[in-house]
């Protein structure tokens, strides 16, 4: 494998490959332009590793996204969290045209041994207020609705309900974590109705809800009590404005995307 973490003109060479990274550039993009598992987690690792990145910023997806990231020795698997949390340097994002699954994002930290061995760590992410939850109501709908198609017409969907929150989030009855750190009672509520929405679409949805909400509690507890939560659009505008270099890190392929 051939790498150089020389800059030159604006260039460095990866395997073979010439990336272009402007010299001074404030915010980078790193898009996949065809359909996914293009290589960009190895470009955005390389680009955190050999230049400097202040802050690593996902922009959209789930946690059906991710690739495997080895550094000093260690092997990391990243489906949410952003590239930047192996670099003690890098602040991470989390942004709001995330989807965000709580479980999976709580367990990939303690999965990567992120909690345990990098002291400090919750200082060095945020997650978007305005990024929109994944429940269990919308891994249920991915699977039924991808089970309505015909074979030819099948997406290949993960089942982690990607989909389904987004299509939540585009007809204005999905939740943010902003909504789970309110009132509980009136994010309880909410919750139900969503819910109810889809039962009755899918009739054989079965959700536990007293058990989800009760998780949630929790997790609403402890993103408080680590302050993980903040408005990031304005936090990276504060960043740019002073010189930050950030990279955003996009996940799965523009030729997935749905306009394209």
């Amino acid at each position: 494998m051939s790498t150089s973490a020389n800059n030159t003109n604006g260039f460095s060479t990866h395997n073979g490959v010439k990336v272009k990274y402007p010299a001074g550039a404030g915010v980078t993009v790193l898009l996949g332009a065809q359909w996914g598992d293009e290589g960009k987690g190895k470009i955005i690792d390389f680009l955190i590793q050999h230049h400097k990145v202040d802050i690593t910023a996902r922009c959209q997806g789930g946690n059906n996204a991710g690739h495997t990231v080895i550094a000093n020795g260690k092997k990391y698997d990243f489906h949410l969290l952003p590239s930047g949390m192996i670099s003690e340097r890098c602040d991470n994002v989390i942004g709001n045209g995330v989807v965000v699954n709580l479980e999976a994002f709580f367990s990939e930290l303690d999965h990567n041994g992120i909690t345990r061995d990098m002291p400090g760590w919750e200082n060095r992410i945020k997650i978007s207020n305005r990024a929109h939850l994944v429940l269990d109501v919308h891994k249920q709908v991915d699977g039924r609705q991808e089970d309505s198609l015909d074979t030819k017409s099948k997406i290949g969907t993960t089942n982690r309900g990607i989909g389904p929150t987004y299509s939540s989030k585009c007809f204005r009855n999905g939740l943010r974590i902003v909504d789970l750190l309110g009132d509980f009672d009136d994010f309880s509520k909410r919750y139900h109705s969503l819910v109810a929405h889809y039962k009755r679409q899918f009739p054989s949805i079965d959700i536990d809800e007293a058990d989800e909400l009760a998780r949630l509690k929790e997790h609403a507890e402890k993103l408080r009590q680590l302050n993980l939560v903040a408005d990031t659009a304005m936090f990276l505008d504060r960043m740019r404005k002073q010189g930050k270099n950030i990279l955003i890190e996009g996940a799965n392929g523009a030729l997935l995307d749905i306009d394209f």
